[in-house]
């Protein structure tokens, strides 16, 4: 039987006929090509099967509250309680039932590519609400007052009201049942995709203030106190974007 070129093969790979179920027909070759071709087949698979089985694990929240007989499930995350300047955005998202988005996972840990492709793959899918505090808001009530603030405004934006919330490490003033875990970004993929709407919408508005302010790079540092952002407050002085309470009293003016 004659054997088929590495080539022929790459491209039944490419088409979605080579895949780890007919692996055994090539597994024998000796072929340097052939063997490069099996392991990167092999070692795709082995990262699928971990991302599902990871996407499993963080859907247990979810499937505990549904076991309570809760039906409107929503993870709520806030992004931008440390910089020194712009808001601090939360957010709220319920997933629809049967929703799979392998991958997903703590914004924190996703590159910059992959946090535009999960927030645009959520914001299609799900019912999202996003709220905010402004720096003001942070100087009058303090930044985990104001931060709970974001996260009912968040909520109410929904398009409906969940009966039931995950979220990471704080309360919302609501009065809907909820439950607050440490790392809930790691934990719930509802919280998860909260966190990267929040940061997503959140790096959005600092790259749209730098266009207006352009001396602090906020589009690089996205308000935080980097050397290079206090040295322009220095020089500049501060924005109506800047929480007076968090830039160094040395520096203020």
């Amino acid at each position: 039987m004659t054997r088929k070129s590495i080539q022929q093969l790459k491209e039944e790979e490419k088409q979605g006929l080579l895949t780890v179920d007919n692996l055994h027909k090539i597994e024998m070759d000796e072929r340097i090509g052939v063997k490069q071709l099996v392991s990167r087949i092999k070692k795709r698979e082995e990262k699928r099967i971990s991302l599902q089985n990871k996407w499993v694990k963080m859907n247990e929240l979810e499937r505990q509250a549904k076991q309570q007989n809760y039906v409107y499930v929503a993870g709520i995350d806030e992004a931008g309680r440390g910089p020194v300047a712009g808001p601090v955005m939360a957010s709220a998202v319920r997933l629809p039932e049967g929703f799979t988005l392998y991958g997903l996972d703590d914004s924190k840990k996703l590159t910059e590519k992959d946090k535009e492709y999960f927030y645009d793959e959520i914001m299609t899918h799900a019912d999202v609400g996003v709220g905010e505090a402004s720096p003001e808001e942070i100087d009058r009530w303090n930044i985990y007052q104001a931060t709970k603030i974001a996260m009912r405004r968040a909520v109410e934006n929904m398009t409906y009201t969940p009966d039931y919330l995950l979220v990471d490490a704080m309360e919302v003033p609501v009065q809907i049942e909820q439950t607050s875990y440490v790392k809930g970004d790691e934990r719930s993929v509802a919280i998860a995709a909260a966190s990267v709407i929040a940061k997503v919408t959140r790096d959005r508005f600092m790259k749209g203030l730098d266009e207006s302010f352009p001396a602090y790079k906020f589009a690089k540092n996205k308000g935080y106190g980097t050397k290079e952002h206090l040295d322009a407050i220095r020089k500049t002085g501060i924005t109506p974007y800047h929480r007076k309470t968090f830039v160094p009293s040395d520096i203020r003016g």
